[in-house]
């Protein structure tokens, strides 16, 4: 139930366990609901055929290949339905979790189809989201405290069911049902992203051991936090290498042209019009880096993104131009449990024993040198499905030069940030979070 959880999640106290449940965290899938969730049913029905009949009739409205055209009027009675529709009584859905994220799931889907598969509007000119969508949806994220659009947990968390229903969750045994593209570049994506999610609850389990160590001075805890950091960097290593492995699965062109852009969000000089109250939304679009296992591992090791702390080196104008703020901004678009676990874990960074204790101080550096190298990793990858894709072609199968208006800066995430900087302004901070010699 949505209000046990914030009440138990709010009423957490120093002096109670660090318990991830109390934040909708699985000790066993960490970040993952531990079962899919179940479709809506009844009158919100209409929704859910609605999704099923958009990944068979729709495509990117600035797609011009040979298949996009021959569905555009399907395509047009699709979207002239969803205006036509009746406005559901979201109210009715109750307070129950899985029913209001998988309504948030079906909604934010219907609302990027809709939109992204409309023909191209000109610059600065609104885009309206019909009030069928709107209302409901602007009902559904408040209850769940989420924006209304689109976000990492609707496409990777939320969006799986089981190939094996008797065999436990794993990367292995999980089906992404809803695909924008329809293409195995989108499904590889989500895959994963699964991956590094699921690999993650390992490192969930050591930050709870760490918080809940009783006496940190005593020489069994010291031993046990650096069995626990190297641990760590194993788990990093391996989640680089789930990272570098994208290039055997998803393909760069592919995931760049037909798969990325239905996840984007509002253009800034053309806000989303969400009909009823009539109220202009500035949000961004589901971005990787809304997934809370990395914010997670920043936390745990001290992170300074913010440049709030004195760190050396200094951090370079480049790194004070990108935007600070970024990972905070990104918090916003994860589960409100998601962010009071992050909150949570924030009250004891083992960054603080690392500088007490100097047993401590070559396993955490060597935990901070790892997450430095998945950075470093991160930014190749990025170079190669972003900002390099940004300078190709659409696919001739998207009509290639004539498809997709070149206009402003394509090397954004599409969280709508500049990719090149703020990864490089992240691996900085890494670096600057090493303990130095005294």
């Amino acid at each position: 139930d949505l209000t046990a959880y914030r009440v138990r999640a709010d009423s957490t106290s120093g002096a109670q366990p660090f318990n991830g449940r109390l934040f909708d965290v699985h000790p066993d899938t960490g970040f993952f609901p531990a079962q899919p969730y179940p479709k809506l049913a009844g009158e919100y029905a209409l929704w859910e055929d609605a999704l099923v009949t958009a990944r068979q009739v729709l495509k990117l409205g600035e797609d011009k290949g040979e298949e996009a055209r021959a569905k555009l009027a399907s395509g047009e009675r699709w979207r002239q339905q969803l205006r036509s529709w009746p406005v559901l009584d979201a109210s009715r859905l109750g307070d129950r979790l899985p029913v209001l994220r998988r309504a948030h799931t079906v909604l934010a889907f219907l609302m990027h189809f809709y939109i992204h598969s409309s023909p191209p509007q000109h610059a600065e000119e609104q885009i309206v989201v019909p009030r069928s969508i709107s209302i409901p949806l602007l009902h559904v994220s408040g209850k769940l405290d989420l924006p209304p659009i689109l976000t990492f947990a609707d496409i990777v968390l939320w969006n799986w069911e089981f190939i094996n229903p008797a065999l436990p969750l794993t990367v292995d045994n999980i089906r992404y049902v809803n695909l924008f593209s329809g293409t195995e570049t989108e499904h590889n994506f989500y895959l994963l992203s699964a991956a590094a999610e699921l690999k993650g609850v390992e490192m969930l389990q050591i930050f709870e051991r760490f918080m809940n160590m009783s006496c940190l001075n005593e020489r069994s805890a010291i031993a046990a936090v650096a069995r626990d950091l190297e641990h760590l960097v194993t788990i990093i290593n391996e989640l680089s290498a789930i990272l570098q492995g994208s290039k055997n699965t998803v393909d760069p062109h592919t995931f760049y042209w037909a798969a990325r852009p239905w996840w984007n969000g509002p253009d800034p000089a053309a806000p989303w019009v969400f009909e009823g109250p009539n109220a202009a939304y500035h949000l961004g679009g589901a971005s990787a880096g809304q997934s809370a296992v990395l914010h997670a591992l920043d936390v745990f090791l001290d992170v300074d993104h913010a440049l709030k702390q004195a760190r050396q080196p200094e951090p370079s104008a480049e790194n004070r131009r990108a935007n600070t703020g970024f990972m905070e901004k990104m918090r916003r678009y994860m589960p409100a449990e998601h962010r009071m676990y992050l909150t949570q874990l924030a009250k004891r960074p083992v960054r603080e024993m690392a500088l007490r204790v100097p047993a401590l101080r070559k396993p955490y550096n060597a935990a901070v040198e790892a997450l430095k190298k998945l950075r470093d990793g991160h930014i190749r990858v990025a170079t190669l499905y972003i900002v390099s894709q940004a300078r190709s072609m659409p696919p001739a199968s998207m009509g290639g030069a004539a498809a997709f208006q070149q206009s402003g800066e394509r090397s954004v995430g599409t969280g709508g940030n500049p990719v090149s900087a703020l990864l490089k302004a992240g691996r900085d901070a890494t670096s600057r979070t090493m303990l130095r010699e005294e």
